[in-house]
């Protein structure tokens, strides 16, 4: 039956039927008056049936009319709000959602995201800062940068970016202290570097003082609070600036970021292309960090 009927009709239909007239119906869809009175006769000589009554210059549903109207509010609603769906994620696959560790975010993430995005890849990275597990279906997160410093679920897909290296500075214009500032994000960082002697041991010496983010530790050593154990891909402009210098030269701590996906990443080109941008990016920030040293020695 249906496909004896013009799904356009019923689309002035329903119009006329929601508003209670012509006039009103031909105005929201933009077309005459005539043009919607047609398709409604059309309509009813398809369906043999009289679907409007016409009362004191005013057009009431029969109960034939009543019962197609009724079909129509639901398929219309759900036509509806498919196309919202679809347009949602037409706009959607143009950010790709982001989550990470918050000082590499502020540090070796956002310097570089005008960059990427006028490459031209035809999306964005929308940036959302978090640490450990991720929750990617809770959050719509697409992807996430996160250090091998802890266990994720075995069924999620992960890729190499790149290893860790740590370094220790200091602030360039004040004394030294014999303070050591580490992170309370990453509680297992100081028991591998003093088990692994990472570090000197005048270093391994020093009195703590544990600060929340990498971020704080690394504003704390500029204002001279003391020496900080960071991850070289924090530190990349206060050491270029000379604002810190090294105390201990870069070390690999073992560990290494990845970028993890809830799904397979060859599922979204998205993710591959980000991916592969990502490990040029710190492997040239790597390069350059270890170059600068050698170039200083």
């Amino acid at each position: 039956m249906i496909e004896k009927i013009s799904l356009n009709s019923l689309k002035f239909f329903y119009y006329v039927a929601q508003h209670g007239s012509v006039t009103l119906a031909s105005q929201k869809l933009f077309v005459t008056q005539s043009a919607v009175s047609k398709q409604i006769k059309n309509l009813e000589d398809a369906l043999g049936l009289i679907l409007f009554d016409r009362v004191n210059k005013k057009l009431v549903l029969t109960s034939n009319g009543s019962l197609l109207f009724a079909c129509c509010q639901q398929i219309f609603a759900k036509l509806d709000d498919c196309l919202v769906d679809l347009k949602n994620q037409q706009y959607e696959k143009k950010q790709l959602v982001l989550s990470c560790e918050p000082t590499i975010s502020m540090k070796c993430l956002i310097p570089r995201l005008a960059e990427f995005n006028s490459l031209n890849y035809g999306f964005e990275i929308l940036l959302l800062t978090g640490g450990g597990i991720v929750d990617f279906q809770g959050k719509s997160i697409d992807i996430a940068l996160r250090r091998n410093d802890f266990e994720w679920d075995k069924n999620i897909f992960h890729e190499k970016i790149i290893e860790e290296y740590i370094v220790a500075v200091r602030n360039t214009r004040t004394d030294q202290t014999n303070k050591l500032l580490l992170t309370s994000s990453r509680p297992h960082l100081w028991q591998h570097i003093n088990k692994s002697k990472l570090v000197s041991s005048d270093i391994l010496s020093y009195e703590h003082m544990v600060l929340e983010h990498f971020y704080l530790c690394i504003e704390g050593c500029l204002a001279g609070l003391g020496t900080a154990i960071v991850s070289i891909f924090m530190v990349e402009k206060e050491i270029s600036h000379q604002f810190l210098e090294l105390v201990h030269p870069p070390v690999a701590d073992s560990s290494s970021y990845h970028l993890l996906s809830y799904y397979p990443f060859y599922e979204d080109e998205r993710k591959v292309i980000f991916k592969n941008w990502l490990k040029i990016e710190m492997t040239r920030s790597k390069e350059q960090f270890m170059k600068n040293l050698q170039d200083k020695s």
